[in-house]
C-alpha cells in the first residue's frame, strides 16, 4: 500500500506544460515563463484555476496527451470548489487518489509479508485488528481512499450491487470513509507525513466529496470495471 500525498502538482510532465501553453495561448506566455510560473506555488495555483483549462479538457477531441495528475487535479479542484470545498491541498489529495487507483494494480490491499491482496472492506477491519500501528494507519487510509475512489465514482455500481446481490449500500461507504479518515486523522503517523488537515477535513465532509466526485462519473469512463 502507498502513502498518498497531496503531490499532484509537482508531478507535471512536458505533455502538461504543452497542454497548458497551447489552452492559454502562446501570446500570453511562452513555454519557458509557464515553466517558471509553474514552479511558483502562489502562481502555479492561480494558473491552474484558469477555467479554460478545464474546458480545454472536457472539450478536447481526440487523444488528450497529459498526465493523470493535471486531468484529475483540474477535474476534482473544480468539483470540489463548486460543491464549497475549496482547499487546494484536499483536491490535490482526492486527485491523486484517483490517479493512483485509476491503475487497477494501486488500488489493491496487500499487506507486508503477504502475496494475496485483501479485496473486501470487512477483510481489511479484521485485519486491523493485529496490524502493527504503520499497518493500522496504512490501512486506515487505504479503507478511506478506497471508499471515497468506489463511492466517489461508481455510485451506480455500488446501487445495483447492494439492490442484486446485497453487498453494502452507499451509506456504508459513506460511514467507513468518513470513520477512517477521522482516526487516521488523529493518528501520530498523520502528524509526521503533514496529512491531518487533508484527513480531518475529508472526515468530517466525505459526503460531500463523494457527491462531487459523483459529478465526474460520467467523464471516466477509461477506469474500467472496479467491480
Amino acid at each position: 500500500m502507498k502513502l498518498i500525498q497531496p503531490n499532484c502538482r509537482i508531478q507535471f510532465t512536458a505533455s502538461d506544460v504543452d497542454f497548458i501553453l497551447r489552452t492559454l495561448g502562446k501570446h500570453i506566455w511562452d513555454k519557458e515563463c509557464i515553466i517558471k510560473l509553474l514552479a511558483d506555488e502562489d502562481t502555479r495555483d492561480l494558473i491552474l484555476d484558469d477555467e479554460c483549462l478545464l474546458h480545454g479538457l472536457l472539450e478536447h477531441r481526440g487523444c488528450l496527451e497529459v498526465s493523470s495528475h493535471l486531468y484529475f487535479y483540474i477535474l476534482v479542484r473544480n468539483v470540489l470548489k463548486r460543491a464549497g470545498l475549496n482547499d487546494r491541498v484536499v483536491a490535490d489529495y482526492v486527485a491523486e487518489v484517483l490517479a493512483e487507483f485509476s491503475i487497477s494494480a494501486r488500488s489493491e490491499c496487500v499487506l507486508p509479508d503477504q502475496k494475496t491482496p485483501l479485496n473486501y472492506l470487512f477483510e481489511m477491519l479484521i485485519a486491523l485488528q493485529t496490524a502493527d500501528e504503520r499497518t493500522a494507519f496504512s490501512l486506515r487510509l487505504h479503507v478511506g481512499n478506497y471508499s471515497l475512489f468506489l463511492a466517489g465514482l461508481f455510485p451506480e455500481r455500488i446501487k445495483h450491487r447492494n439492490e442484486r446481490r446485497g453487498f453494502p449500500n452507499l451509506r456504508y461507504y459513506e460511514q467507513m470513509g468518513m470513520t477512517q479518515f477521522r482516526i487516521a486523522g488523529q493518528h501520530r503517523l498523520a502528524h509526521k507525513h503533514n496529512l491531518e488537515g487533508v484527513l480531518n477535513t475529508l472526515g468530517e465532509r466525505f459526503k460531500t466529496a463523494r457527491e462531487a466526485l459523483n459529478q465526474l462519473a460520467d467523464r471516466l469512463v477509461f477506469l474500467g470495471d472496479h467491480s
